[in-house]
């Protein structure tokens, strides 16, 4: 085998040259949704890759109570619901998306159901154990109607927004929204009250994302001095900035309706629903201290139109999201822009019965380099698909093969490999360089597409300290 080894603080590395050879992407659908009430339908969000190498993420509609499940796929296909919301008002229902905790277990909120129907944070475990944390009380003391999942902050609370609810009246009775904290055994707090048009923002139907700088950042639907929406920052105490108020069609992007990413450039970037030279939507930058830049205005068909998701950075510096509408059939893109707007759809769905279609929800991309995510409609049964989609990555830099960094992400240990598209990689460890074999670590073997391949140690920073190696299976 040719290997790659890398300790936990010392770099040994082994260079072998291959040529690289580039190839179209392949989408392939692995599950196609059924109907109410043996199967959820109509997934609205993405996937999260789990500890355990399966996805897990969640349907809006369908399962026993009709009301939307939860739901586990393995890359390869094999599918299972984990948990059928019930409703009504007692019962959480139409779940968002999931993130995974450092505990291991899943927590998510619903845009209703709850004691008062404004909807619920929820936790439930990789096998289905179901926990209702909090229900939101709504206008004047709490948030109303999560549209957003969650994000766990260094601290290990978890953040969020709720689209309504709050001690404003400006945007009518029913609030202008929030952000709030929420512990993981269930305490929560309202951190801030939006105020709306044209001193804030209002509606915050995203969730937010962590800055390096320890603040969480995020978007508002409307609000903003031109009432199209806003970029905002906000410190995990509950001090509110506005960066950037969109200015809307033709020279800007307008209601943003998805979350935003930071790059490894330290930039924000994300997308709008609407604005731009054709009014079909926008990607944007912003720096952390709110220059703004429109990178890409849609076309619609050949490309796509109106991105309803947010977008993912992908282990070759690019950006990679999803289109609702547009492309060739109309029925949805995804598509790949550079951090300097260079944009590329990659593919235009197809819809039923072969292909899924409006693809609501954004990407991940799995520790195998693929990126995986689902439609609202299509597939066979016409109600929505999971699907995996490869995409060769640019010509890995030269050396090839070269362990070029390790970082922590949460209790997980992320190797980076300049890797070989085509290659199959298995990470492995020992505790000494001396003596003792070398362990394959579970659930790392990884077929590489090429550029940067991530292998995790899941759970290894738990783990006493150790050498590690990467090697290329025959």
């Amino acid at each position: 085998m040719k290997t790659l080894r890398i300790p936990l603080v010392i770099v040994l590395l082994v260079v072998a040259g291959r040529a690289f050879n580039a190839a179209a992407q392949t989408e392939t659908v692995l599950y196609s949704f059924g109907s109410y009430p043996s199967d959820g339908f109509e997934p609205e969000v993405g996937l999260v890759e789990g500890s355990d190498g399966n996805f897990y993420g969640t349907t809006g509609y369908g399962g026993t109570g009709s009301l939307g499940t939860v739901f586990r796929i393995s890359p390869s296909g094999p599918y299972t619901i984990l948990y059928s919301f019930v409703g009504p008002l007692t019962g959480p229902e139409f779940p968002n998306g999931l993130v995974q905790g450092s505990d291991g277990n899943f927590y998510g909120t619903t845009e209703e159901g709850g004691t008062n129907n404004y909807g619920t944070v929820f936790r439930i475990s990789p096998s289905g154990t179901y926990t209702n944390l909090h229900n939101f009380a709504g206008y004047p003391t709490d948030g109303d109607g999560p549209h957003a999942g969650l994000v766990q902050g260094s601290d290990g609370n978890f953040y969020g927004t709720t689209a309504g609810g709050g001690t404003s009246t400006n945007c009518g009775s029913d609030g202008c929204g929030t952000v709030f904290r929420i512990s993981p055994s269930g305490t929560e707090t309202a951190l801030y009250s939006f105020v709306g048009y044209p001193t804030d923002g209002e509606y915050p139907y995203a969730g937010l994302v962590q800055g390096s700088d320890g603040n969480f950042y995020g978007t508002t639907y409307a609000g903003g001095t031109n009432g199209v929406g806003t970029v905002f920052r906000i410190s995990p105490s509950g001090n509110e900035t506005i960066l950037h108020s969109f200015a809307g069609y033709p020279n800007d992007g307008q209601n943003p309706q998805a979350g935003l990413v930071q790059g490894s450039d330290g930039n924000f970037y994300g997308t709008t629903r609407a604005g731009g030279t054709n009014h079909w939507g926008t990607v944007f930058r912003i720096s952390p201290s709110g220059t703004e830049t429109n990178l890409h205005s849609f076309v619609g068909s050949p490309d796509g139109k109106f991105p309803y998701a947010g977008l993912v950075q992908g282990s070759d510096g690019n950006f990679y999201g999803t289109t609702e509408e547009g492309g060739t059939n109309n029925y949805g893109t995804v598509f790949r822009i550079s951090p300097s707007g260079t944009e590329t759809n990659l593919h235009s769905f197809v819809g039923y019965p072969t292909d899924g279609r409006y693809p609501y929800g954004g990407l991940v991309q799995g520790s195998d380099g693929n990126f995986y995510g689902t439609t609202l409609s299509g597939g066979e049964g016409g109600n929505g698909t999971v699907f995996k989609l490869t995409v060769p990555l640019s010509p890995p830099p030269y050396p090839i093969n070269q362990i070029t960094g390790i970082q922590l992400a949460g209790t997980n240990v992320v190797f980076d490999v300049v890797s070989i598209a085509g290659e199959t990689y298995q990470l492995q460890y020992r505790n000494s360089l001396t003596s003792g074999s070398w362990s394959n670590v579970p659930v790392s073997v990884t077929n590489s597409i090429g550029s940067i391949l991530t292998l995790t140690n899941f759970a290894g920073a738990n783990q006493p300290q150790g050498f590690y190696r990467a090697v290329i299976t025959p």
